[in-house]
């Protein structure tokens, strides 16, 4: 099952998708996570990665969908989840072409729905653990008493310097500007669902895999 988290910044993508790979086998394709491991990579696309991001530019559409074409030829797993990508109606249309060229297809988007003010208490709140990037929260996921991360084990943990109300609203136009569009998009096609992403942790976890399984 291949299948996109789409939400704000904030909205807790990057959780639940840590929450599949652990409990179902998928594979997060995460554009950063990909571009930083395609930089020290050494390949022919690795080094096209190097020499734009070492300019400041930004990484192109066809370079993203080159490294997410290596990962779906390459890596063997119980399905994908696209994480950060698609975020515009074009990158929406590149991926189903690229997936119908490999055979495969998209399966369910998951739309994670948070109103803006809880994003910006959640995100103000926000730090991450700079060893293994654990998600932890002042109010409802602290950092354990010990300082220690209950993922890795690491004591080095790190607030986002945009991690702020202004930077966060910012961030928020951007994405219904560029990325909300995709709601109708994938609902047209139907694959969209929606799920509260305001609840626990668990609770969402079990709304989503309520969807997948249906």
């Amino acid at each position: 099952m291949n299948i996109i988290l789409l939400g704000p910044p904030g909205a807790g993508k990057g959780t639940q998708a840590r929450l599949l790979v652990e409990e179902r086998g998928m594979v997060q394709l995460s554009t950063g996570d990909m571009l930083r491991a395609a930089k020290d990579s050494g390949t022919e696309m690795g080094l096209k990665v190097a020499e734009v991001m070492a300019k400041g530019q930004l990484v192109t559409d066809e370079i993203v969908i080159g490294l997410i074409r290596e990962q779906l030829q390459t890596v063997k797993a119980n399905g994908f989840i696209f994480d950060g990508f698609p975020r515009t109606l074009k990158q929406a249309d590149a991926l189903s072409e690229l997936l119908a060229e490999m055979g495969q297809k998209l399966d369910l988007v998951v739309e994670l729905r948070v109103q803006d003010e809880a994003l910006v208490k959640r995100i103000t709140a926000r730090s991450t653990c700079g060893s293994c990037g654990e998600v932890y929260n002042d109010i409802t996921k602290p950092i354990p008493e010990d300082e220690k991360c209950t993922n890795c084990g690491a004591s080095d943990f790190k607030r986002r310097a945009d991690d702020n109300e202004d930077s966060l609203r910012t961030r928020l136009m951007e994405y219904y500007k560029q990325t909300a569009p995709l709601i109708g998009y994938y609902y047209a096609l139907r694959q969209h669902c929606r799920v509260d992403g305001l609840g626990e942790i668990n609770e969402i976890k079990a709304a989503i895999a309520e969807k997948l399984d249906a």
